[in-house]
């Protein structure tokens, strides 16, 4: 089977796929609002009375919709539902105006969002975070907990939500987890009684938020992050305001391999912190979820294409004006062999001349590239005691990491899945990356003193993951590895050459690593699913 992009298999969509995406977010349609809709708050309330005040009585606040804070996503989501459900009409600048004012004004604090920020981010692979085993069975058996937590009511409104739930999808008391118990009795009782205790609605977190002040991202930002299958890069981002919460946006990257994105795009800030923007990096369509810290110095998140958010980069970044000298914000590479000579990227702001990495490690040769960069080459002895090494005053400083030999590889994502693609449906890739490390003092593997090297070159592959894969010829046929580690899955079928017709598979992703004359493995497993047509933002 030869590679395919996924990216070449959009036949025109029909009716019911435009149906069905108009229920999808897209973080595109949060990350601009066009001027018309950026009015004042007085003209979002306006539009709310106009849209929602038929059916939500306004009694000390907004009937029901008072009652709930959520992020923008979640905003976004309720307001399409209405759309389906009872036939709101919203025009795309509407939709937009009512998502800002809701999300600003019910939305939630730094703290209440950050447990799931890769929910969030739409990052692949991430592991769902969870308080209770309860919660789990009760409520991610449909989807992610994640999507609880990022909501706040108090118990009641959490009780008419789980009725909402069995109104919407009448089998939930009878499928898997909820017919071996009295499902709908333990929702309404004690369930809804603890979720108004985990996620209230009044909180002193959100309380303190609305109070403080909130600094634009207007400026300068030192910008780093990692791309898995690309690597790591550093470069700027420039913020000028538009106007109501809208900014105009441009980056410049450059990636350790050579290669420089350069782009433009705007961006809109939710409740005081939550970025949410749209650009064109090179030939690529991004959209990027970020958050402010508190103090407004920092940024971080993660950017990814428009059309495929499995495929995307982390991003850090740093407020110019406000950094100490001397911060640093990136060293690529970040793994020193010892013995050996290497040339080093430091990224930060406002760089001095002195570079120490402590005993064994000597700077052979300093280039300043700019005020903001500078490249180093350091010799390791060869005697040069492993482990972590900090560059840098405390607070602004970055971390090497050295090491004689690596003592595993471990792949990641551990374990990953990817979706079939065709039809009206793309393809979902999987990225993964061979992740050195050192067993640590204790010579043992997997406990609290290892240390992770970070990425490295592999050559990859993918077998069947157990007999039954083996049997159906699972490798054959689910999809081809790419050499930089991601895997492009097979159309999804039907395919007369299997006995179920698809080309789904469960296997085994193999990295080998040449270390001096070793080469060291690490095996992870992927599962390659179905497609899926439902794709809300917050799964």
């Amino acid at each position: 089977m030869s590679a395919m992009n996924p990216m070449n298999h959009f036949p025109r969509l029909d009716r019911w796929r435009a149906l069905t995406r108009m229920a999808a977010f897209s973080v595109g349609l949060l990350a601009t609002l066009a001027a018309s809709a950026a009015g004042a708050a007085g003209d979002a309330a306006a539009l709310l009375q106009e849209k929602c005040g038929a059916c939500h009585l306004e009694e000390k606040g907004w009937q029901r919709i008072t009652n709930i804070r959520k992020t923008p996503e979640g905003w976004d989501m309720t307001l399409v539902r209405m759309g389906i459900w009872h036939k709101v009409e919203l025009s795309r600048a509407e939709r937009k105006t009512l998502v800002k004012y809701l999300a600003d004004h019910q939305g939630l604090a730094p703290e209440e969002s950050q447990p799931h920020r890769a929910l969030i981010e739409r990052q692949p692979n991430s592991v769902d975070v969870s308080p209770s085993e309860e919660l789990t069975q009760m409520c991610g058996r449909c989807h992610s907990v994640g999507r609880v937590a990022l909501q706040r009511r108090d118990a009641d409104e959490w009780r008419k939500l789980i009725h909402t739930h069995v109104g919407q999808f009448p089998s939930i008391e009878y499928s898997s987890l909820g017919r071996d118990r009295n499902w709908f009795e333990l929702a309404q009782g004690d369930l809804s009684r603890r979720l108004g205790e985990l996620y209230p609605l009044r909180a002193d977190a959100w309380r303190k938020w609305q109070a403080a002040r909130h600094a634009a991202p207007t400026g300068t930002w030192r910008v780093a992050g990692h791309r898995p299958g690309w690597g790591r890069y550093a470069g700027y981002m420039e913020v000028a305001a538009l106007g109501g919460d809208r900014y105009d946006v441009r980056y410049e990257l450059n990636f350790d391999a050579g290669n420089t994105l350069t782009g433009r795009g705007e961006s809109v800030v939710y409740a005081g912190y939550e970025w949410r923007g749209a650009a064109q990096l090179g030939n690529l369509d991004t959209l990027s979820v970020f958050a402010m810290s508190p103090d407004g110095k920092r940024m971080a998140g993660r950017w990814f294409l428009r059309k495929a958010d499995e495929i995307g980069a982390r991003f850090e970044a740093i407020r110019v004006e406000a950094a100490p000298a001397g911060t640093i914000l990136s060293l690529s590479p970040s793994l020193l062999k010892a013995g050996e000579t290497t040339e080093i990227r430091v990224a930060g702001v406002r760089l001095g001349d002195r570079f120490d990495f402590g005993p064994g490690i000597e700077v052979d040769k300093m280039t300043r590239i700019s005020e903001h960069e500078v490249r180093l080459v350091v010799s390791v002895a060869g005697d040069a005691s492993v482990g972590w090494r900090t560059l840098g005053k405390p607070d602004v400083a970055a971390r090497v990491a050295v090491y004689r030999q690596i003592d595993r590889v471990r792949v990641e994502p551990e374990f990953g899945y990817a979706r079939l693609g065709g039809g009206t449906v793309a393809p979902v890739t999987a990225q993964f990356e061979a992740i050195a490390w050192l067993d640590g003092p204790d010579g043992k593997p997997d406990t609290d003193d290892d240390v992770r090297l970070g990425p490295m070159d592999a050559q990859w592959s993918v077998d069947n993951h157990d007999e039954r894969a083996r049997a159906d010829e699972d490798a054959r046929f689910a999809g081809v590895m790419e050499p930089h580690g991601q895997f492009i899955p097979a159309p999804a079928g039907p395919n007369p050459a299997r006995n179920d017709l698809s080309n789904t598979g469960d296997l085994s992703v193999v990295a080998k690593v040449v270390d001096g004359a070793r080469t060291v493995t690490g095996t992870g497993r992927l599962v390659v699913a179905a497609q899926r047509w439902n794709t809300p933002p917050l799964r």
